[in-house]
């Protein structure tokens, strides 16, 4: 009867931790354009750490990165399922990493959307505002929400690589459910592992030669009685 109590528990806390991943990122997304559009002048580059980081104020209508300037609609659309399908799929987490790693996603995603929807020049067409620029890096120019969708992803494959499930629990590797396979618990539940069936004692390899190599004593006495008659 408690299981499902916990269960519930660990989900309200983990969409807790999604939604203020995704607010803490729409809020540092939309702070950061406001005084960029407020405080930059457009198109001209602003050294911050020397060349390696600079700030270029620029819109974007396309979609992250510069990619698709020509496709504004449809990048609106793409933001606005993922945003939905993010939204859905959290009741099923259980676990607080992934409940970090979508509420990133979610976050970079609505902070994309909302310049697409009320942005010059007008609703779904609007130009996202893009103002980091790391020329050694990349040749694009990116903002906070790219940023964090970037990290998202590279924390999603390592996730997926390491086996996290949306509930928390792990997947075991073929080679571990093998091993486990092998073992057969004893009372106790102490495992135990079944010698191979073509295993040979040593002890039996030894008393072999010896026995072979020593006459039996019964022979010994019978041979001397033959030669004293």
């Amino acid at each position: 009867m408690s299981r499902p109590a916990s269960r519930a528990k660990v989900s309200v806390r983990a969409i807790a931790a999604l939604a203020f991943a995704a607010v803490v990122v729409v809020a540092f997304d939309q702070v950061a354009k406001a005084l960029v559009v407020a405080n930059l002048p457009y198109g001209t580059p602003v050294e911050v750490v020397g060349g390696a980081l600079q700030f270029l104020y620029v819109r974007n209508p396309g979609a992250a990165f510069s990619f698709a300037v020509n496709m504004t609609w449809v990048f609106s659309v793409i933001s606005a399922a993922v945003v939905v399908a993010i939204i859905v799929y959290s009741r099923r987490i259980r676990s607080m990493w992934w409940a970090i790693v979508l509420g990133m996603l979610l976050g970079g995603a609505l902070g994309n959307l909302i310049d697409r929807l009320f942005r010059e020049p007008g609703f779904g067409r609007g130009h996202v505002v893009d103002f980091i620029s790391t020329p050694w890096m990349m040749p694009a120019i990116y903002n906070v929400a790219d940023s964090f969708i970037c990290i998202s992803m590279v924390v999603f494959v390592v996730l997926v690589i390491l086996g996290v499930n949306l509930d928390g629990s792990r997947t075991v590797s073929a080679k571990r459910a093998a091993q486990a396979d092998t073992t057969e618990p004893l009372d106790g539940g102490v495992a135990f592992s079944a010698p191979a069936a073509d295993a040979v004692s040593p002890a039996a390899d030894v008393a072999e030669p010896e026995r072979a190599s020593r006459p039996d004593q019964r022979d010994r006495r019978d041979a001397l009685g033959h030669d004293a008659t």
